[in-house]
């Protein structure tokens, strides 16, 4: 009955040749939180099941708030999350992983961009310091890749005092209904 897509994930010319076939097409582009939960009370509706996607984003928002107002009482860190590794690539404040970041009580080092996806030389974030980095798992998930690319990063306060955190690609890198989720994971795990 119905085709869901992203603006991100496909073309406008997949979406032009879907409709010309005949197909309804909802078309999702989830840029930050409020944006993913526009997508679930667009879903709600379509679905005709609206009193349940408001009582799942205000399940969500409840969430947030309760994570917001514990890290209102603490000091907060900065961060580096890390899209890539080679070329440097960050996450800039238009960016929603920067919401994740920003709702689990965290300083985005790369928050001054305007940039969604901030390319950062080595230097870049020497200067910068961050207290934590984040990365996607890999199958290794060790400290010493990092530092075999960035040899000079061993001096970074998230390297001397064991804060490169493996993160799940899955949970933060999908502007969904696990946003709330990637931030309770990452405040459970800084501030625990």
């Amino acid at each position: 009955d119905i085709i869901f897509i992203t603006d991100e994930g496909n073309s406008k010319s997949e979406y032009e040749k879907l409709k010309e076939l005949g197909f309804q097409v909802f078309v999702s582009n989830p840029r930050h939180y409020n944006g993913i939960k526009k997508t679930m009370l667009d879903m709600g509706k379509i679905f005709k099941m609206e009193a349940r996607a408001e009582e799942i984003i205000k399940n969500w928002d409840q969430k947030i708030a309760e994570i917001k107002n514990k890290h209102d009482q603490i000091i907060l860190n900065y961060v580096m999350f890390m899209i890539s590794t080679k070329p440097i690539i960050s996450v800039g404040k238009r960016s929603f992983i920067n919401q994740i970041l920003t709702y689990a009580g965290m300083k985005n080092i790369s928050a001054d961009s305007d940039v969604s996806y901030p390319m950062l030389s080595r230097e870049d974030v020497i200067l910068r310091n961050p207290d934590y980095i984040l990365l996607y798992k890999t199958n290794k998930n060790d400290v010493n890749d990092l530092l075999d690319l960035y040899p000079e990063w061993n001096t970074l306060s998230a390297v001397v005092n064991n804060r490169v955190l493996y993160i799940n690609a899955d949970l933060y890198s999908r502007p969904g209904p696990r946003f709330v989720e990637a931030v309770e994971d990452l405040f459970t795990r800084i501030y625990k």
